[in-house]
């Protein structure tokens, strides 16, 4: 069994702040919001396996807040500039092929509109679009990464933030 956890990044700042779009910052209820979700994931996961990010600093900061409430050093994330460039079902199915066997589960943090077309192109049942620090576990029976195609992933939860 193989599972992918999408969290899209957290609310951050607009693009009046003067900074590049890849620059911007979590806001501070984005953060405390991310918080939040991270807690709702413990309670759904003993861990978020790989935790594999976006570089944008919005998503970084979101994999940090994440990594911190599973106990998980932050030098431990890896950061994958396609996430945030070209990101897409058809990188993600290479990317998987990368993984190592020994991975049971991986989490991508990131971006939409590619997140949400992801995780919909891999649910059998679809997957509705991912607001701001949202999270998608999808689980696949297959023993390997290579396996996974699209439709064919068991939606295990969507969480979404409290309005």
């Amino acid at each position: 069994m193989k599972k992918i956890i999408f969290i899209r990044h957290g609310r951050a700042e607009d693009g009046s702040s003067g900074l590049n779009d890849f620059d911007r910052s979590l806001t501070t209820k984005g953060k405390l919001i991310t918080k939040e979700m991270a807690l709702r994931l413990r309670g759904k996961e003993k861990g978020p396996g790989l935790l594999i990010t976006s570089p944008a600093f919005r998503a970084l900061e979101t994999a940090i807040l994440i990594a911190v409430e599973f106990g998980i050093k932050p030098e431990k994330i890896l950061l994958d500039s396609n996430l945030y460039f070209q990101a897409g079902i058809k990188y993600l199915m290479e990317m998987l092929n990368t993984i190592p066997y020994d991975i049971e589960t991986i989490t991508l943090i990131g971006h939409n509109p590619s997140f949400t077309e992801m995780a919909d192109r891999l649910c059998i049942e679809g997957c509705e679009f991912l607001t701001k620090t949202s999270i998608v576990g999808i689980s696949f029976k297959v023993s390997s990464w290579e396996e996974i195609k699209p439709g064919t992933g068991k939606k295990e939860y969507f969480l979404k933030p409290e309005k």
